[in-house]
């Protein structure tokens, strides 16, 4: 006992800050596993968000594909094909080209005044129609595929917002079917309404173009394209600043108003507004921005190249190389409108605008962009 009593007296200082030395430790350990066991749960919590984040990026990748394939096979071709059959009607030449046949076989049916006439009258509705072909499709192709990601985008979300609540709810705030289809149908007023006006003012700007064009004038390749360049530029300087969004939708006094509040610096919508009119205001602002006329410029030249192209190579009187009567050039030009109305599947020059890398690019950032939430 007095061997422990003075072993503790002469060792206890050292025996106190081994203690402590010891305690400390132990303490820093606990500390450490403790926060050894944090960062590993929040490297965890990491992983998982990032893979859950790479999931939905994946997934929303699929939606967009799927999207631009139900543009391109099922509301784009029928479209077209009714665009096609609307140009051909409006746009008739067939009874000024019998009229010409009939002077031809028949000498005394026409006096030189009229064939004149009439052949002034297919030069100008010959150019009109494939200036109206090529503006139509151009527009048409791209509002569809806008309508398709601004829809295809609310559908996403509205469907993941109710996933994130665990169940779907039957009354879930989902834009209704018979919305869907309403929406879809809009890119008939193109066909049925608005190209009618859109032909008209080509028509106006292609008459000023080729007043003065004789018959006997020689075009060759970069003529024609110089030719087409003007009459855009002559239709384009006559619009009114957005103007072709009333060759796309039919006007609407209440979401013009609306409209004029959001680009007017409000970041929500109205209340008051159905999920159709969110859609059919949002379309229309994408259609008046600067983004979409520059997506409309850029592919309407590179149109234009290729119209020039195929003009080369399907003429077979003469060549465009050396030059051709615009006597002769007139059958293919009023022919031209078929090649760009062709079904999608097989229209090269729809091909080129969806692959254009600015177009591309556009609607890629248009499926992405959170729209303005209602309140």
């Amino acid at each position: 006992m007095l061997s422990l009593r003075d072993f503790w007296r002469r060792h206890k200082r050292k025996i106190l800050v081994t203690a402590g030395v010891v305690g400390s430790g132990y303490c820093l350990y606990k500390v450490y596993n403790t926060y050894q066991k944090q960062l590993a749960d929040l490297e965890r919590l990491l992983a998982a968000e990032q893979e859950n984040d790479e999931l939905v990026k994946a997934q929303m990748q699929a939606h967009f594909e799927n999207i631009q394939t139900i543009a391109d096979t099922a509301t784009l071709p029928h479209s077209i094909s009714y665009l096609n059959s609307r140009i051909t009607e409006e746009l008739d030449h067939s009874f000024i080209t019998e009229a010409l046949q009939k002077g031809k076989s028949q000498p005394t049916a026409l006096t030189t005044a009229e064939k004149l006439e009439l052949w002034d009258k297919l030069k100008i509705i010959s150019f009109t129609r494939m200036v109206a072909s090529l503006w139509a499709v151009t527009l048409l192709s791209l509002y569809i595929r806008v309508q398709v990601n601004i829809l295809g985008r609310h559908l996403y979300i509205d469907i993941a917002r109710n996933l994130e609540s665990s169940f779907m709810s039957d009354d879930a705030d989902l834009i209704d079917r018979d919305d869907q289809q309403k929406y879809l149908a809009g890119s008939d007023y193109l066909p049925h309404s608005g190209l009618l006006v859109l032909a008209d003012d080509i028509q106006t700007a292609v008459t000023e173009v080729l007043q003065g064009k004789k018959l006997k004038d020689s075009f060759d390749a970069t003529a024609v394209r110089e030719t087409v360049i003007k009459i855009t530029d002559k239709f384009i300087s006559t619009m009114s600043p957005g103007r072709w969004v009333d060759y796309l939708m039919p006007e609407d006094s209440r979401l013009h108003e609306q409209a004029l509040m959001v680009s007017g610096g409000s970041d929500m919508f109205p209340s008051d507004l159905t999920k159709f009119d969110h859609l059919m205001l949002e379309t229309r602002e994408v259609i008046l921005s600067p983004e979409f006329g520059r997506v409309v410029e850029v592919s309407l030249k590179e149109l234009v190249d290729a119209l020039v192209e195929d003009l080369k190579t399907q003429t077979t009187e003469g060549t465009l190389t050396s030059g051709l009567p615009l006597v002769k050039l007139l059958p293919r030009v009023a022919q031209m409108s078929s090649s760009l109305l062709k079904e999608p599947s097989e229209n090269r020059y729809i091909q080129i605008i969806q692959k254009s890398p600015e177009v591309e690019l556009f609607f890629t950032l248009l499926y992405a962009n959170t729209p303005p939430q209602q309140p």
